[in-house]
């Protein structure tokens, strides 16, 4: 991965962050059951379970970056690649449901910035791929 990628990858970690700051501050896991189910399999206080499970997710892209996709790994395109397509999902389904709910809705106005970083990520990947499949033929 090019330098800027990797540093497209972090901003893509730290609006994670923001992300799930956004969803514990406005109480996703009170209005979405699959949050709550989810909180409450790590606490039976469904606000510290969320926290928990939130501080986990960041901590391990944090992770990723600092072991794989900093040091430019060979393998960190397929530590990125999930990274990408949770970000993209989660882009479209904060938007839908929003839309569905006709008003705001707990992870919204940070969902853009996850999918528009990872289409980059996504898009610069594929095209790295298909240039480097072409350099070996």
């Amino acid at each position: 991965m090019q330098p800027r990628d990797r540093a497209v990858f972090l901003a893509l970690i730290v609006a994670q962050a923001a992300h799930s700051l956004e969803e514990y501050l406005f109480g996703l896991y009170e209005v979405f059951a699959p949050a709550r189910f989810a909180s409450n399999l790590v606490s039976t206080n469904s606000a510290l379970g969320f926290a928990a499970l939130n501080l986990l997710i960041v901590a391990f892209g944090v992770w990723c970056y600092v072991y794989r996709v900093r040091p430019d790994r060979p393998s960190a395109r397929y530590w990125v690649w999930p990274w990408v397509l949770v970000s993209l999902g989660n882009g479209i389904a904060h938007s839908t449901l929003a839309v569905v709910r006709g008003g705001y809705f707990p992870g919204v106005v940070t969902a853009p910035l996850l999918f528009a970083l990872a289409a980059f990520i996504g898009l610069t990947l594929v095209r790295s791929s298909r240039s480097s499949r072409w350099a070996a033929v």
